[in-house]
């Protein structure tokens, strides 16, 4: 079967439900994982087969796409801030927010540490690691701490640490424990940066969620409740004025409706120069504070 003719069963039957644009990004994220062909072979040559036992993947997972399971688990990976990570059920997958927190983090790591020899770093709530391999792969001087309370997770974590070239010590941890956590976290020693990307999606917000996302995404990672939506950050913010050196910094993204209590909750504590940044679409998703 023609590989163009499959392009036209892929808009034929997934248009209505992501729009032709994405549509055409899906078929050639396929192509290119399940057969190494990208968009130029196939504009060189429009007449390029596949057989028909090589069509079953790419059946397989334009069927999968109707059913709105993400693609990026269909794959098994995805990329993220210019490295490729592996992704599966256990963990969320990485969003391009996230990537302009790593970005801030580390233009602040440039010139808050400038004369700074070696960095101490921890990324809690870490899921595929996608936070703390960036900051690894791109802060040559920091070592990188990361937590996750899920097996699974870290075992993805390591495993793309291992695939990018880059040391990571990770721990498995619950930090709503606090008291072990605190024990777990005092082993690492004063640390320069904490950063967190923990849950943050109120149940009321639910309807918000596309069904890609809360029929296939760890709820676990997600969501919070309604009558405690910061209980993470209020842990982690507790954690990081113990634990930072002094003028050390935290970063946080958060819950876009929750910029003013997130910027209320942190200056409670010994933290100055609470900043709530605004991400590329214009929504408070991340925040910034430096202990005093």
């Amino acid at each position: 079967m023609k590989l163009k003719d499959i392009e036209h069963l892929f808009h034929k039957e997934l248009d209505n439900i992501y729009g032709k644009d994405e549509v055409f990004q899906f078929f050639y994220m396929c192509i290119e994982s399940f057969y190494n062909l990208s968009r130029l072979d196939l504009a060189l040559d429009t007449n390029l087969s596949i057989t028909t036992e090589e069509q079953l993947k790419i059946m397989d997972a334009l069927n999968h796409l109707k059913a709105e399971k993400p693609i990026q688990y269909l794959l098994g990976e995805t990329d993220f801030y210019g490295l490729t990570f592996k992704v599966a059920e256990d963990t969320l997958i990485p969003r391009p927010e996230t990537e302009e927190l790593v970005e801030f983090i580390i233009n602040t790591t440039k010139t808050e540490f400038q004369n700074t020899e070696d960095l101490n770093i921890l990324d809690i709530g870490t899921g595929t690691g996608c936070i703390a391999i960036s900051l690894a792969k791109n802060i040559i001087k920091a070592k990188v701490n990361a937590i996750d309370v899920s097996e699974e997770a870290l075992k993805i974590a390591k495993s793309n640490a291992i695939m990018n070239e880059v040391e990571v010590n990770f721990i498995k941890q619950n930090i709503l424990d606090n008291v072990e956590a605190i024990n777990t976290i005092n082993k690492l020693g004063k640390l320069d940066v904490i950063v967190s990307n923990p849950p943050y999606v109120r149940e009321l917000e639910k309807q918000e969620i596309k069904p890609n996302v809360l029929e296939n995404e760890p709820h676990l990672a997600l969501f919070v409740s309604d009558e405690n939506p910061l209980i993470f950050y209020k842990t982690i913010t507790e954690i990081a004025e113990k634990q930072l050196k002094p003028h050390g910094f935290l970063f946080f993204e958060i819950n876009q409706y929750l910029g003013k209590e997130m910027k209320n909750l942190v200056e409670n504590y010994a933290f100055k120069n609470v900043e709530i940044i605004k991400d590329g679409f214009g929504n408070d998703r991340m925040l910034k504070a430096q202990l005093m």
